[in-house]
């Protein structure tokens, strides 16, 4: 379970996300000494196995995490209020920064982008539903079977709860009353962006283009609710997600490096963002 830090300072404010399942540190809504920042960053840093340290960063931070050794793996238009986000790391050590897959998934990439971006026709024999916390066992259920690592507590109903307080909106498809595919959107009222995360389908039903249905249905309620910018952190190996959120007309937008645990292992992830309002 990752812990959640909230710096208020003089001069500099700051978010932090320890993260000690993924061994890694998320920074975001930094404002103010960045300098300062991060030498307080580098001491949390040593006080748990963190391997990855992640910013995100408006442009005018950006030369100077770049000049304290930070790498650019990416972007997201439009992410802060309509202002650009880049992603920039530090690694703590070789291993992490290294990626035994990086060829295998630039072909993939490469496969998913000679593809056509097209008008997709929603599959009529299955509704749509927006879950409530009535549903959150079952979403759990659903997500235990399909990955055997996530990020995040998917598995604990309770997680799923919060999560909805929250404001995160869980949309599911069922069958035979049974929750056969799910997708979620993580909302950021303060910036007008969201994520597109938390998409399973299980494996016998994952030739009916559930998903892209699903991530229909979320940009609608997003639309709604006066979100354009809307993004997903997709893995890497995976050719049917990428292809999905790409002929959805969602654009890539860089790869995160052993960005964190999912599905069997430590993986790469790609950025797919989109603007939900051209």
């Amino acid at each position: 379970m990752q812990k959640y830090e909230k710096i208020e300072r003089s001069k500099l404010s700051a978010a932090l996300y320890l993260d000690e399942m993924n061994k890694r540190i998320r920074v975001d809504m930094v404002r103010g000494d960045l300098t300062s920042l991060l030498t307080y960053v580098e001491s949390k840093a040593a006080s748990f196995p963190c391997e990855k340290i992640i910013f995100k960063a408006r442009e005018h931070q950006f030369r100077t995490l770049l000049e304290k050794g930070f790498v650019h793996e990416g972007m997201i238009h439009h992410y802060f209020n309509g202002d650009r986000a880049h992603f920039l790391s530090r690694f703590m050590s070789k291993e992490r920064r290294s990626s035994n897959h990086w060829s295998e998934e630039d072909a993939i990439l490469s496969s998913v982008q000679s593809l056509g971006v097209r008008p997709f026709v929603k599959n009529d024999d299955h509704s749509i539903l927006l879950a409530g916390c009535g549903d959150a066992a079952e979403l759990a259920s659903l997500y235990k079977e399909v990955f055997q690592v996530y990020p995040v507590p998917l598995q604990d109903p309770d997680y799923i709860k919060d999560a909805m307080g929250n404001g995160t909106i869980f949309v599911c498809i069922r069958e035979n009353n049974q929750i056969i595919s799910a997708a979620s959107a993580e909302i950021d009222d303060q910036h007008h962006n969201a994520e597109v995360t938390d998409c399973a389908t299980l494996p016998q039903y994952r030739k009916g283009g559930f998903m892209k249905s699903l991530i229909m249905k979320l940009e609608e309620e997003l639309l709604s609710r006066g979100i354009f910018c809307v993004y997903t952190i997709a893995r890497a190996l995976s050719f049917g997600m990428n292809a999905a959120f790409h002929q959805l007309g969602y654009q890539y937008g860089g790869r995160l490096a052993n960005n964190c645990y999912i599905y069997d292992k430590l993986e790469d992830m790609n950025i797919w963002e989109k603007d939900l309002g051209r």
